[in-house]
């Protein structure tokens, strides 16, 4: 698959068919995100990879409840990790991203640089899942401490961004994308 072509058939897909995924397709996905670019190459990222349904279901619960329509509801996210097969959580080890090897910041963004680091890798791997046929859904609210427990990290290290991984049990929707011509400025924004 082209790339631009993945890239524009990516979905969040949040119901599986909970068919397995294979060891060999899930080291291509850490493969990919492991090829990320990362502030001067430090790779802060390190990979969890969740097989375990019970561990998946402890993890699914700390997921935020989200509002619909005056009631909160279950995040769908919650479904889908203990759905799919396998549940990738992506961390980050603390100040590596946005310092240099000594510790000193190299820029006032230093304290949250490693989330735009796991973001690229997260990417990669999305981007490679829809390209071997696979779902993922990009997960972000949820309880990080609680998460952090259950996967026994150490202190150094953060859970920033998860991803159940599985085949898709539908295409999942289409959402309509601005126009970059709305989103664009030149030379200064106006």
């Amino acid at each position: 698959m082209d790339i631009l072509d993945a890239i524009k058939t990516r979905r969040s897909i949040r119901h599986y068919t909970g068919d397995p995924v294979d060891g060999e397709k899930v080291n291509q996905l850490l493969e990919a995100a492991n090829w990320a670019p990362s502030w001067g190459n430090m790779q802060c990222w390190r990979f969890i990879v969740v097989r375990d349904g019970t561990t998946r279901g402890k993890i699914a619960e700390t997921l935020q409840r989200i509002m619909v329509d005056g009631d909160w509801v279950e995040n769908a996210a919650m479904s889908a990790i203990k759905q799919a097969p396998v549940l990738i959580v992506l961390c980050a080890e603390l100040h590596r991203a946005g310092y240099r090897h000594d510790g000193t910041a190299l820029t006032n963004k230093a304290e949250s640089w490693y989330i735009f680091d796991i973001a690229l890798a997260m990417e990669n791997l999305c981007l490679a899942a829809t390209s071997l046929g696979l779902g993922t859904c990009i997960v972000g609210g949820f309880d990080s401490t609680r998460v952090e427990r259950i996967l026994s990290l150490p202190e150094n290290l953060t859970v920033v961004s998860m991803t159940p991984v599985g085949v898709p049990a539908s295409p999942g929707q289409v959402s309509p994308r601005k126009k970059v011509k709305d989103l664009t400025y030149y030379e200064k924004f106006d």
